[in-house]
């Protein structure tokens, strides 16, 4: 009797074991869907949307409960995500064991119990699917601009469809039709309807995650600063709702606009701060002391320029949710490469300015040209390199330019031949030292004071004071006559002329006189004439006197029988060379000369005929 109840009960156990395992997908199904309410509370609003008594305003308010879902979502994913990426788990272990049972159960030819199990787990595939998406889309954020995360997500949505789309092949419309009585049936048909409502939640995550592309892309930004759960706190209050409702259509929202007031201010104080940062620096480099101020001053205006254009970037960058705007973010490059090669030009000229102040004060004989064409080299410099660095933030490729200048290096000398010979010529006339600014020179017909000796063309102010510009490359090629190449001497030439009735005793006696006068004049030049030679040393084999320039001829002579007068000449040099001063002397030898005529009882002649009549002879 005993074996035979153990017989009877043995049938029973099995019985009780299968159903167990029959009922443990469900259980896992409920558990897993309870650990994840999200899901679970789409689930409940997708099955209450599909219910055929549900009206169009409950259909419009279980969508709009939908939205709020997706929307706290989002925030909970941006607020938690390198939790969720870390800490995420799939449904490995849950499928695992669902595959055994669905084997246990084609075994056993209990059909709709792996109907049942392989609905569930298609709809633990579509959620992972769904998962690994949302994982492999927020990883992206981090890395990519805004246009390359739009085409990385539209990707990622195009391999869920497919990989959805090989799950969502087999129709259990058929099933659902059934009406048993049957447990294992009802959870089949009740996993069925979780399953579709799967795919709606996933094809509702594609829609809602595009339709918030733009709101993810920025409020990760601030998650990058660790500004996430304060942004979002601030976008979730009423106040903030209302006013983003009306402003975010215009890319503005109440954080934005709060970080915009907030970085005015910050870059107001800075601006101040760092300025005077520049001034303590400065001040310390012992070589630029003296200039500090000055140097000071001529930057001022361009860094505030700098300052303010690196605020309004800022504020661009806050408006574009912390992204560069490619050809703003170029010119905004552009420019602060332009105002930097302006304030190094601007420090390096007020250096050169000062320098030159105290170079003509310590010594007058460096050549002011020469350091006036050095600093014009050095501006030129200053302006290729800050063109090159312009170039390379345009995108140029500053090698494909260097390399081609070789090739086109011919064509440009060419092309600019007039420019190089009158650069070449400044060099010639730099390094001959024919002239200097302020010299008097003539140039064929042109006569004036040089006042620059530039890279292409010397400037001459004329006595009648215009300006003229002579091309250098002429000017090494003609004929200058430099007034100003002069130490000692300035001639003074003249012939006075005296009656014919003059006596020879008396003009012997003047020409002695006037003689004796210009060699007693402490203004003529004259053999006794001492210059220190000393202070004019020089390397060439040539005659010192001519090199500097220097005459002491003095020459009073009897000099010709003219029609109308008996010439004297006069050829001597005043000691100055300024003209002022040889006016001065001059006019002085003038007034000595006509009282050594009028004490020799000379007159001047000046231009007569006189007419002699013969008279008539006897015949």
């Amino acid at each position: 009797m005993l074996k035979t109840s153990m017989k009877n009960k043995e049938p029973n156990i099995k019985k009780l074991i299968i159903l167990l395992i029959l009922a443990l997908p469900l259980l896992a199904v409920e558990s897993k869907f309870e650990a994840m309410p999200f899901v679970s509370k789409q689930l409940s609003l997708i099955h209450q949307m599909n219910e055929s008594n549900t009206t169009q305003e409950q259909i419009m308010l279980i969508a709009e409960e939908q939205k709020a879902l997706y929307s706290q979502k989002l925030d909970e994913f941006l607020k938690n995500k390198e939790e969720f990426i870390n800490n995420y788990k799939g449904f490995d272990a849950e499928i695992f064991a669902l595959e055994k049972v669905i084997k246990l159960n084609k075994r056993l030819g209990h059909n709709y119990a792996v109907v049942r199990d392989e609905v569930l787990v298609k709809s633990y595939k579509l959620l992972e699917a769904q998962n690994e998406m949302v994982k492999s889309i927020l990883i992206a954020l981090d890395d990519m601009s805004f246009e390359e995360y739009q085409a990385y997500m539209s990707e990622m949505f195009a391999k869920n469809q497919e990989y959805n789309s090989e799950l969502t092949s087999v129709d259990y419309s058929d099933i659902l039709a059934l009406n048993q009585n049957s447990i294992i049936l009802k959870q089949a048909q009740q996993n069925i309807k979780d399953y579709y409502a799967l795919i709606e939640i996933n094809a509702d995550v594609l829609k809602y995650m595009s339709m918030f592309e733009k709101r993810m892309y920025r409020l990760n930004k601030y998650s990058n600063f660790n500004l996430i759960k304060p942004v979002i706190s601030i976008n979730n209050t009423p106040i903030a709702q209302k006013l983003n409702s009306i402003i975010e259509p215009y890319g503005f929202s109440v954080v934005k606009i709060l970080f915009m007031v907030v970085t005015s201010i910050l870059m107001y104080i800075l601006r101040t701060y760092i300025y005077m940062k520049i001034e303590s620096f400065i001040v310390k480099i012992k070589s630029l002391k003296k200039y500090s101020q000055d140097i000071l001053n001529s930057i001022r205006k361009p860094m505030e320029i700098v300052m303010i254009l690196i605020g309004i970037e800022i504020l661009i960058f806050i408006y574009y949710d912390f992204s560069g705007v490619g050809i703003l973010t170029v010119l905004f490059k552009i420019s602060y490469a332009i105002l930097l090669t302006y304030i190094v030009y601007r420090v390096i000229n007020i250096i050169a300015s000062i320098k030159i102040q105290e170079i003509q004060t310590a010594n007058k004989k460096i050549k002011r040209e020469v350091i006036n064409v050095g600093f014009k080299i050095i501006n030129f410099i200053i302006m290729v390199i800050g063109l090159l660095i312009v170039l390379y933030l345009a995108g140029a490729d500053l090698t494909a330019i260097l390399s081609g200048l070789g090739i086109g290096g011919l064509a440009v000398a060419l092309a600019s031949k007039d420019s190089l010979a009158n650069f070449f010529g400044t060099l010639s006339i730099l390094f001959s030292d024919v002239f200097s600014q302020g010299d008097w020179i003539v140039v064929n017909d042109l006569e004036g004071t040089v006042v620059e000796i530039g890279l292409r063309v010397t400037t001459l102010r004329t006595f009648d004071n215009a300006i003229i510009a002579i091309p250098n490359s002429i000017l090494t090629n003609k004929e200058v006559k430099n007034w100003n190449k002069r130490s000692l001497g300035r001639r003074i030439k003249m012939s006075v002329g005296v009656k014919y009735d003059s006596k020879s005793e008396d003009l012997r006696n003047a020409v002695a006189d006037i003689r004796q006068m210009l060699e007693e004049h402490p203004e003529i030049a004259t053999q006794n004439t001492k210059y220190n030679y000393e202070s004019t040393r020089s390397s060439k084999l040539v005659s010192k006197e001519d090199e500097i320039g220097i005459k002491k001829t003095l020459l009073v002579y009897l000099d010709e029988f003219t029609p109308s007068s008996i010439n004297i000449l006069i050829y001597c040099f005043s000691k100055s060379v300024v003209w002022s001063e040889w006016l001065e002397v001059k006019e002085d030898v003038l007034f000595k000369i006509m009282e050594i005529l009028e004490k020799n009882s000379l007159e001047f002649a000046f231009p007569s005929m006189s007419l002699y009549h013969e008279s008539d002879k006897p015949s």
